[in-house]
């Protein structure tokens, strides 16, 4: 067994005749922060599926902490410390912000107020949520928003509470399924300089997909897996992707200026280039 966080060895997946990943293998380091980058449809948000399981693979083995997640549900996995966000905010409309904040708190008393007449410890407990639930809209920049239904919130600022409630859970591993698509670009900065602070702080590993190629090359990912076309095309640090010319084909098709440089030509791939 390996002693990495996320092991995941051979994986396939099909939807009837059509073959969404095949076979995918990597694994990801403890601390560290890699980036899964790829054009629509090339199988990175299936990948997460899989991970976190809503889809079962139909060929591979993935590893989560050690454990085989082959038979595992959702809430299983959660529990073993891995959580994730999805590309489309899955936010509870009727609550507040700090509420969909405290939901997924781990280790919650029950709500029951006779039991809570019995559990002392609770009434803390509930107040330290609360001051940590606040501490992450701190860090998001966003607790003017704490009392604001989220159904009022825009998209971006729907990302940040999403990326708010999986912190909340005191994850050991981060499933970020494109964590700053509308969010506005200074904005944007400080939530990638935060998640690589909170790398590097705790030891905390993050698995972030991410359209924007020139985003991701500049952000302090320790590493980056390419996808093309269901498969990997490989993997590397930023530097090593820059100067990938298999990497410049898949996303140009070889073309570009003939005085640009390879990273150059990378810097121009955007999101829109990338759907």
């Amino acid at each position: 067994m390996s002693s990495a966080p996320l092991r995941v060895a051979g994986l396939t997946k099909d939807f009837g005749g059509l073959r969404a990943v095949e076979d995918v293998s990597f694994e990801v380091q403890a601390g560290e922060f890699v980036g899964l980058i790829g054009p629509n449809g090339c199988g990175k948000t299936t990948i997460f599926n899989c991970i976190s399981g809503l889809l079962n693979q139909t060929e591979g083995h993935i590893e989560v902490f050690g454990e085989d997640i082959a038979d595992l549900r959702p809430d299983q996995i959660q529990s073993i410390g891995l959580t994730r966000t999805f590309q489309h905010t899955r936010l509870w409309q009727g609550l507040t912000v700090i509420e969909n904040l405290l939901v997924p708190a781990r280790a919650q008393f029950s709500p029951n107020l006779l039991l809570s007449l019995f559990r002392p410890r609770s009434r803390p407990a509930e107040r330290q949520r609360l001051v940590d639930a606040y501490a992450i809209l701190d860090m998001l920049e966003v607790p003017h928003m704490a009392h604001n239904l989220t159904r009022e919130l825009s998209g971006g600022q729907s990302k940040l509470v999403d990326i708010g409630r999986a912190l909340m859970g005191t994850p050991r591993f981060l499933l970020l399924d494109e964590p700053v698509a509308g969010v506005a670009g200074p904005l944007a900065e400080k939530i990638f300089n935060n998640l690589r602070a909170l790398v590097s702080d705790t030891g905390t590993s993050i698995l972030v997909i991410e359209h924007n190629m020139d985003f991701i090359l500049r952000h302090g990912v320790d590493r980056i897996i390419v996808m093309d076309q269901s498969r990997i095309l490989m993997e590397g640090t930023p530097d090593e992707v820059k100067a990938s010319r298999a990497v410049i084909e898949a996303y140009l098709g070889g073309v570009g200026d003939e005085d640009s440089t390879d990273a150059e030509a990378l810097g121009r791939v955007r999101v829109g280039e990338l759907e």
